[in-house]
C-alpha cells in the first residue's frame, strides 16, 4: 500500500520537497549516520598507534556508541510520533555534524568517547523518526529503505574511511569533516521537507521509557528477535574488530583492508537485501540465518589458517546473512504496525539491534583483554551465532515449508 497521498499534513509550497525527493533525504540520513558510525574503524591501527589503544579499548569506544544509543531510543523513540519527524530529524542531524568537529579535535581516549557518546545520542534520537518517516511517504517501498539502507551506510563508511586513512593527508582530520559536510547539507535539505505527521499531545509522556507494544505488533517481534540479535551481533563484531581480524590474517595492520572487509560484509548485505527484497519474511529469515552461520564459520576459520580468502568469502557470507535476516525480520515487524506505532515498532527493532551489537562486540574486547586470544574469541562468538542461527532455522521451518 502506497501512502504517498498522505506524506504530507499540510500543503506543499514550491519551496518544499516532494514527497519522493524527501524520501530519498530520509534514507539518505541513515546512510550518512551509519556511515559516520562506522567512520572510526579503520582509524584505529592509527589510534593504536598514537595513544596506544587496547584491543578492549577498540571496543568500548563501539561499545559505548551502541549504548548511548539505546539510552536514547529508550528516551527519545516515541518523539516523533507526538512532536512529528522533522522537528526530531532537524535535532539529531545538528548534533551529528557537532559529534563529527569533536572527533576531529580529539587528541585521546576521553575525546574519542565524547564523540561516540554524542554521536550515539543523535543517531538514537534519528533513527526511530526516520524510519517511521519513510513508512509515512511509503509503507512498502519504506519497509524495503529500512532494511537497505543501514549496510550500505555501513559499506560506504568503511569504504570511504579506509580510502581517506591511506590516501589523504591527516586521516584523523579529514574523514571526519568529510562527514561533517555532508551532515550539515543533509541539515539544511531538511529545512524544505515537509511533515509527515500531525504533531499530537503527549510528547512529554513519551520520554517515559517504555517497550511495550499492541499485542498486534508483539508477536511478530518476539518471532524476529533471535534474528535481530544474531544479524546484529555479527555487525559489531565487524565493526569493533575488523582491524584486528585483517591484522591476525596478514600479519600487520592495515586500515584500508580493514574498511574494505567492513565494506564488503555490509555492502554484501545491502545487495542481499535489494536481490532478495520480493521474497515472503520467513524465506528471508531462513536464507539468513544459514548465511550468517556458514560465515561466521569462514570467518573464524581464516584467523588460524591466515587464510584473506577465507576471510573475505567469510565477510561476504555473514553480510549476505545480515541483510536477509535483518530485511526479513523487520519486515514481519514493521508492516504490522498502525501508523500512530510505528516509530515505536522501528525503536523496539533498533533496541534489540544495538543491544545485540554493542555488548557482544565489548564481550570480545574483553575476552581478548583476559588472554583469550582472537581465535578463541571468534570461536565463542561462533558458537552464539550458530545457535541463534539454528534457533531462527528451527522457527521459521514449519512457516518456510508450506511455502510453493
Amino acid at each position: 500500500m502506497n501512502e504517498s497521498a498522505t506524506a504530507s499534513v499540510a500543503p506543499r509550497s514550491a519551496w518544499r520537497l516532494p514527497p519522493r525527493a524527501a524520501f530519498f533525504l530520509q534514507a539518505s540520513l541513515t546512510v550518512g549516520f551509519l556511515a559516520g558510525a562506522i567512520a572510526p574503524t579503520p582509524l584505529y591501527p592509527v589510534y593504536q598507534t598514537q595513544w596506544g589503544f587496547s584491543a578492549l579499548a577498540a571496543t568500548v569506544i563501539f561499545g559505548i556508541y551502541a549504548l548511548a544509543v539505546l539510552a536514547t531510543l529508550l528516551l527519545l523513540g516515541r518523539l516523533s510520533d507526538h512532536l512529528g519527524r522533522r522537528p526530531v530529524l532537524l535535532a539529531a542531524t545538528a548534533a551529528q555534524a557537532l559529534s563529527m568537529v569533536l572527533f576531529a579535535r580529539a587528541d585521546g581516549l576521553q575525546g574519542l568517547l565524547a564523540a561516540r557518546v554524542l554521536q550515539g545520542l543523535a543517531a538514537g534520537g534519528a533513527l526511530a523518526a526516520i524510519g517511521a518517516g519513510l513508512l509515512d511517504i511509503d509503507r512498502e517501498r519504506g519497509a524495503l529503505a529500512n532494511a537497505v539502507t543501514p549496510p550500505l551506510g555501513t559499506a560506504l563508511g568503511g569504504l570511504v574511511s579506509g580510502l581517506v586513512v591511506s590516501l589523504l593527508p591527516a586521516p584523523t582530520h579529514s574523514v571526519y569533516l568529510l562527514f561533517g559536510a555532508l551532515f550539515v547539507a543533509q541539515g539544511v535539505a531538511l529545512l524544505f521537507m515537509d511533515e509527515t505527521l500531525a504533531p499530537r499531545a503527549g510528547a512529554l509522556a513519551s520520554l517515559r521509557p517504555r517497550l511495550g507494544l499492541s499485542a498486534r505488533t508483539r508477536a511478530p517481534m518476539l518471532r524476529a528477535a533471535p534474528a535481530i540479535v544474531a544479524a546484529w551481533a555479527v555487525a559489531g563484531l565487524f565493526a569493533a574488530l575488523g582491524s584486528s581480524m585483517v591484522r591476525a590474517v596478514l600479519g600487520a595492520p592495515s586500515p584500508l583492508l580493514a574498511g574494505l572487509v567492513v565494506s564488503v560484509f555490509a555492502g554484501s548485505g545491502a545487495v542481499a537485501v535489494v536481490l532478495l527484497g520480493k521474497r515472503d519474511p520467513p524465506r528471508m529469515l531462513t536464507l539468513g540465518a544459514g548465511a550468517l552461520l556458514a560465515g561466521s564459520l569462514l570467518v573464524y576459520a581464516a584467523l588460524p589458517w591466515h587464510s584473506a580468502s577465507l576471510l573475505f568469502v567469510g565477510s561476504i557470507l555473514s553480510g549476505v546473512g545480515f541483510g536477509a535476516g535483518f530485511q526479513g525480520a523487520a519486515r514481519s515487524v514493521l508492516t504490522t504496525a498502525p501508523p500512530a506505532e510505528r516509530a515505536a515498532a522501528v525503536s523496539m527493532v533498533l533496541l534489540i539491534a544495538y543491544l545485540a551489537m554493542g555488548l557482544p562486540a565489548v564481550g570480545a574486547g574483553y575476552l581478548l583483554a583476559h588472554g583469550t586470544g582472537l581465535a578463541g574469541t571468534m570461536r565463542v562468538f561462533a558458537a552464539l551465532v550458530v545457535g541463534l542461527a539454528g534457533l531462527v532455522l528451527f522457527g521459521t521451518r514449519p512457516a518456510a515449508g508450506t511455502e510453493g
